[in-house]
């Protein structure tokens, strides 16, 4: 053999040794899972203790509350059915059990029955002493005085001296207080832990700026942020925090340390066409920074003291609007929640046949139809969405 001849017979032997190590190593290469590609085209990482997620069908959410009373086993399984992820609204269990952490969880340990990859959120305010939970008990007219240590806690009206109260029925805390802020860091996790929770959903994020000098702004912004990233710090690290409405420029402080965002659209002039638009970009900044999504969209003419008849019925023929207007910022790990309220009998019993429907992952992200018009349409795997948010019709085409 020459030595060119050589050379060749070693090169090829070389190559065929390359080629072999390459293909014992093909199962490496992992196909893309599409359920996990947010619309930009990047990838939603998801944390090891968030629920399952899955375009199967509507990803749903569920939160409801019904102070007089617990689930009955059927409604267990009803909601169950239909969700991996949900909270127990503020007074939920309390006229029967006693407290609200106790209902909070007699229901955790009902839904893990059933399905125990589910994942239940305790509920806890930031702004609001309702006097629901065992730990909050003393919040009231009736006992405050008694409670010096608490009482400090909370924002007066500074003409009167008198404690400020929201609704007529909730004192205010201070949040720019330390005594305060360690206090119900604390509370919340001991809710937490004690209810056997997932998390916590933590409800306004304003820190009662309405009823202060609006120059305090920045520091009530701050003070805010070091509360919620407190809380997250004293929490187990597999325990979620679900900031609602974190999402806006006040909440900057909060949202870095925060899980979970909800949209929460709680009146129609939250869901006008423009903020749902840049709702929709928020939603997309969520998932790029592998955090949860929780998109309200409620029943349309139903404020306070506004309630129509028959709301099981318009809230089936509302669907349409709210379901597309979803769908078409979804995003991975992007939820669904469909109600006219937060009572147990403000939807969270409803059965709507259309968010059972096969649905699929999203084939790309949504398409304006011109540039400064309201239509937008989007591909998912079963179904083609259209809607114009500014004549709020709206069309899904499922197949």
């Amino acid at each position: 053999m020459t030595k060119c001849n050589f050379v060749v017979v070693v090169f090829a032997c070389l190559s065929l040794a390359a080629i072999a190590r390459a293909e014992e190593n093909v199962d490496v290469i992992q196909p893309v899972d599409r359920t996990l590609i947010n619309s930009d085209g990047s990838r939603f990482v998801p944390k090891d203790f968030y629920p399952k997620f899955s375009w199967q069908t509507t990803p749903r959410y569920f939160m409801f509350g019904d102070k007089s009373r617990v689930l009955r086993p059927k409604q267990v399984q009803f909601i169950a059915k239909q969700t991996d992820f949900l909270c127990i609204e503020k007074s939920h269990g309390m006229e029967e059990l006693g407290a609200a952490e106790l209902g909070a969880k007699h229901e955790a340990a009902a839904f893990k029955k059933v399905n125990p990859d589910i994942k239940v959120l305790f509920y806890f305010n930031a702004a609001f002493a309702w006097p629901y939970t065992s730990y909050n008990k003393n919040f009231t007219s009736r006992r405050i005085d008694a409670h010096p240590e608490l009482k400090k806690f909370l924002i007066t009206n500074p003409r009167t001296g008198e404690l400020v109260k929201r609704f007529g029925v909730a004192f205010c805390y201070d949040v720019l207080n330390p005594d305060f802020r360690n206090w119900w860091v604390e509370t919340v996790a001991k809710g937490v832990a004690e209810s056997g929770t997932d998390g916590v959903f933590i409800d306004q994020m304003h820190g009662n700026l309405m009823y202060r000098d609006r120059n305090t702004g920045p520091e009530v912004e701050k003070a805010m942020g070091q509360m919620m990233a407190a809380l997250k710090q004293r929490m187990p690290a597999d325990k979620i925090l679900l900031a609602n409405n974190a999402y806006s420029d006040d909440a900057k402080h909060v949202y870095p340390v925060s899980d979970a965002i909800m949209f929460e659209n709680y009146a129609s002039s939250k869901s006008s066409k423009e903020s749902l638009l840049a709702e929709w970009g928020h939603m997309l900044k969520n998932a790029k920074d592998g955090k949860i999504s929780v998109f309200r969209l409620g029943v349309e003419g139903t404020g306070r003291g506004n309630m129509k008849p028959n709301m099981p019925g318009l809230s089936q023929e509302k669907l349409e609007f709210a379901q597309a207007c979803y769908l078409i910022g979804a995003q991975p790990y992007s939820y669904f929640m469909y109600s006219w309220g937060w009572k147990l009998g403000t939807g969270a019993l409803v059965e709507y046949p259309e968010l059972e429907k096969p649905l699929g992952p999203p084939k790309g992200a949504y398409k304006r139809t011109t540039p400064d018009g309201w239509e937008f349409t989007r591909d998912f795997e079963h179904a083609s969405v259209w809607v114009n948010t500014k004549t709020r019709q709206a069309k899904i085409t499922w197949r």
